[in-house]
C-alpha cells in the first residue's frame, strides 16, 4: 500500500512539474488588432477610386481599426487588410503603408513587412499575418466587409 502511494505521489509530482515548466515556455505574443464593424462599397468607375481601375492598383480608405488598404489582384479580385500592424496594433505609429514596389506593406514603426496579395509575413518581428477582410466585386461595385 505505501509502494502505491509512494508511485501516486511520485506521479502527481512529475505531473505538476511538467505543467509548471509548459507555462513557463509560453511565446509572448501582442494583443490582436481588434474587431471593428466594416461594411464598405466601393463604386469602381468613381473617380475617388480610379487607383482601383487597373490591376496593381490600391487605396487606403477609412475604416477597420487603422484604416483599409484594398488592393486590385486581377480584373475581378481585390484584397483588402487592416492598416493596423499585427506585431503591436495598440502602438500609435503601428500603421501599414505600400512600399513604392506596390507588392509589399510595411509598418515603419517595427519593420515588418507583408505580401500584399495574402497578407502573410515577409519578415517580422510580426508572427500573425494582416487582418484580412472579405470582399465582393459584381463588375462595378466592390463590397469590403468582415
Amino acid at each position: 500500500m505505501k509502494k502505491t502511494i509512494k508511485y501516486s505521489i511520485s506521479i502527481l509530482f512529475v505531473l505538476l512539474l511538467l505543467s509548471s515548466s509548459w507555462g513557463c515556455n509560453k511565446k509572448i505574443t501582442h494583443e490582436s488588432i481588434p474587431n471593428v464593424a466594416v461594411n464598405l462599397y466601393l463604386d469602381i468607375s468613381s473617380t475617388m477610386y480610379i487607383e482601383l481601375s487597373t490591376i496593381g492598383g490600391y487605396v487606403y480608405l477609412t475604416g477597420g481599426y487603422k484604416g483599409v488598404v484594398v488592393y486590385r489582384v486581377s480584373p475581378d479580385e481585390f484584397v483588402a487588410y487592416d492598416r493596423a500592424c499585427p506585431f503591436d496594433p495598440k502602438d500609435a505609429c503601428s500603421r501599414i503603408q505600400m512600399q513604392s514596389s506596390g507588392i509589399i506593406l510595411v509598418d515603419s514603426c517595427c519593420g515588418s513587412t507583408f505580401s500584399i496579395l495574402d497578407g502573410s509575413i515577409i519578415n517580422g518581428p510580426a508572427t500573425q499575418p494582416l487582418k484580412r477582410y472579405r470582399t465582393q466585386y459584381d463588375g462595378q461595385i466592390l463590397r469590403v466587409w468582415n
